[in-house]
């Protein structure tokens, strides 16, 4: 039977056993390793680096294609000046505690939040309960991992470490180091003390030139990039709004303590979007297409409640109730659902989290986290921030470099209002330097204060007005006069808002892998890969079944007419047996496998493999090249192709 039931459940999910894959088979390992190795920095290896490929031409195709975006590919070194301006500089920090004694640094919040699961954990063991927390192999056992101590906490304390956990990102650095002192939390490697929280700047420290009067840093994240091309995209985009800039590349930063893989490091890869939108007018003209998607969402008011419940609604109800502020922002969280979904993350472990006021970064009005569940919790791989107009207006208020769109108006807009006319010969000669500070300081005064000056010039002949500096200055009729003017607008100028959706792609790797993996039932030791042929590193294994020169022509036949399909192969003619050769691309996560044997010498006969079921059918070679171009690009499925081939009885029709 070529369509056999798959039960990937049968085995827990191994850790140890993954990560020896992932290590045996180069998707990543540590960077520099002969010489030690440096936290936080990984080198990928052939299917590592494929995979990863793979997700960004889907992202491309996903994003910047469906909805024209601009890609753009900016610096990564960047000059001090802009992130001073961008507010990176004071702000884009973590707080770290250090050991007391050893001086070992750790961050904060992940130390609260190790040894507060570690006590949770060991309370549900003591109570009889399945424990939460994954046993790890020694290699972690050894790295600054709370350990699980089965004490049995007081009821009270157990929903006192839930509620904080539940909003442990909404904490501010002094009250992790209350939290610190509350509840005892030292390095669980040590058992020392920790000392009060200190803000750490994350981003890499640089200079630019040979003298080094230019400091610069590495890119923490791609956005200023966008920001900074603005005017130029605007006007590639012939002025319009709202529209895309999409951006893929390299960023760094700086982490107090990365120990968690390629979840937490110090260089990676992100793909960003700023998308441009009138700050009047957020709704987004394909939001119709995404209304019904129903996504798990955790907005601010649950976890602030000191709970992490999530509830199902779709992003139109989400929109119209308030929960998610705008139609764009919707769109894109719905777009950010879509995709993981379709290159392989499992939908019943992701969810949206909203961030809390504390957490929410120094440019955001609202975000929503796309968190995925893996081994080691719930994590972050995409932010969806609305950056409001922050950046723009940053960098323009300090490069005078006006970062607006100027629109024509339909119709223009016909006002009156009060204006203050000024004498400048007379306020010259009477005020000298101050003249100046006079005009800006009626500049800003409201319809309501000039209605009561000119009443005063009418009634008195004079006025006061009070400079920056506390000054007050008496102005006559003579020096200036207050007048109701018509005036016609014909161009509406304003600065965009911005919503921000941010890849890490890293992270999306990982947990792809983690949620794709799985140990055949009858032997666990067979590990296997389920990665859709979407992103999956190599897409088809040919495999000869013998070395003979006679099927030269025919390995060359198949791969050639894949490779015309686009559809990337491997030939495994390696003196191994057939089992193995599919068991060890299985690992590597190869969807389907061909088999050439005497058979298709002889009668121009293929079989084709499918890696999940290990099903296999038999046709004609180009009917199976066929239907096989149909599986990668996705417009049929397996159970569809048992429809088109017959399955395979073992037996080579051979005379």
């Amino acid at each position: 039977m070529a369509n056999i039931p798959v039960k990937k459940s049968a085995h827990p999910f191994d850790k140890t056993r993954f990560e020896a894959l992932l290590n045996r088979r180069f998707f990543y390992a540590p960077a520099f390793e002969i010489y030690g190795g440096v936290a936080g920095l990984y080198d990928y290896g052939p299917p590592g680096s494929s995979l990863q490929a793979n997700i960004i031409a889907e992202w491309r195709k996903h994003f910047i294609v469906e909805d024209h975006m601009l890609e753009i590919d900016s610096t990564i070194m960047t000059p001090a000046p802009v992130f001073e301006t961008s507010g990176h500089v004071a702000r884009f920090a973590d707080w770290m505690v250090k050991d007391t004694k050893t001086g070992d640094v750790l961050r904060a919040d992940h130390l609260v939040k190790g040894v507060l699961e570690a006590r949770l954990a060991g309370d549900r063991e003591v109570r009889g309960l399945v424990a939460q927390l994954q046993k790890e192999d020694e290699k972690k056992k050894k790295k600054k991992v709370a350990k699980t101590t089965a004490v049995q906490l007081p009821d009270d304390a157990v929903d006192e470490y839930e509620a904080i956990l539940a909003q442990l990102d909404n904490y501010s650095g002094p009250e992790l180091g209350d939290l610190c002192r509350k509840h005892d939390i030292r390095n669980p490697d040590t058992d020392n003390q920790v000392s009060e929280p200190q803000q750490f700047n994350l981003m890499f420290t640089s200079s630019i030139g040979p003298t080094g009067q230019h400091p610069g840093y590495l890119r923490p994240e791609t956005a200023q990039g966008h920001f900074l091309n603005f005017s130029r995209l605007l006007e590639f985009n012939n002025g319009r709004v709202p529209f895309a800039s999409a951006q893929i590349g390299r960023s760094f930063r700086n982490e107090i303590s990365p120990r968690a893989g390629l979840l937490r490091v110090r260089e990676f890869t992100m793909a960003e979007i700023e998308h441009y939108v009138d700050p009047e007018d957020k709704r987004h003209e394909r939001f119709d297409e995404v209304r019904d998607v129903v996504l798990d969402l955790l907005d601010r008011d649950v976890q602030t409640s000191g709970s992490t419940k999530t509830r199902k609604i779709s992003v139109g109800e989400a929109v119209t109730s308030g929960v998610i502020a705008n139609q764009t922002l919707g769109y894109f969280v719905a777009r950010i659902y879509q995709f993981l979904v379709k290159i392989g993350i499992d939908p019943s472990r992701l969810r949206f989290r909203q961030h809390m006021s504390n957490e929410m970064a120094h440019y955001a009005t609202d975000c929503w986290d796309a968190e995925i569940q893996n081994s080691y919790g719930w994590t972050e791989c995409v932010g969806c921030a609305d950056r409001a107009a922050y950046d723009l207006t940053v960098h323009s208020n300090k490069t005078g470099h006006p970062l607006v769109v100027r629109q024509a108006l339909k119709e223009p807009i016909v006002t009156e209002r009060l204006v203050a006319e000024f004498n400048k010969k007379v306020l010259g000669k009477t005020f000298g330097k101050d003249a100046g500070v006079i005009q800006n300081v009626f500049a800003e005064l409201d319809e309501s204060r000039l209605l009561e000056i000119q009443i005063e010039l009418a009634n008195g002949g004079s006025t006061i007005v009070t400079t920056p500096d506390g000054r007050d200055l008496t102005l006559t009729r003579e020096a200036i006069t207050i007048e109701r003017k018509t005036f016609k607008q014909s161009i509406r100028e304003f600065t965009p808002n911005v919503i921000e959706p941010s890849f890490g792609l890293g992270r999306i790797l990982y947990v792809l892998l983690e949620h794709n993996f799985w140990a055949r039932e009858q032997d666990i030791e067979r590990g296997v890969l389920s990665l859709p042929p979407l992103v999956a590193p190599t897409k088809v294994l040919i495999v000869p079944l013998s070395a003979k020169e006679e099927f030269d022509p025919l390995i060359q036949e198949v791969s050639s007419k894949l490779r015309k399909a686009g559809i990337f192969s491997r030939v495994d003619d390696s003196n191994t047996s057939i089992g193995k050769r599919y068991a060890r691309n299985d690992e590597l996560g190869t969807p389907f496998g061909v088999t050439l044997d005497f058979a298709s010498v002889q009668n121009r006969t293929m079989t084709l493999r499918e890696r999940d079921t290990t099903g296999q059918l038999i046709g004609d070679i180009d009917q199976v090249i066929s239907v096989l171009i149909d599986l990668v690009n996705g417009t049929t499925d397996w159970a569809d192709a048992c429809k088109l081939l017959p399955a395979y009885d073992g037996i080579q029709a051979v005379d």
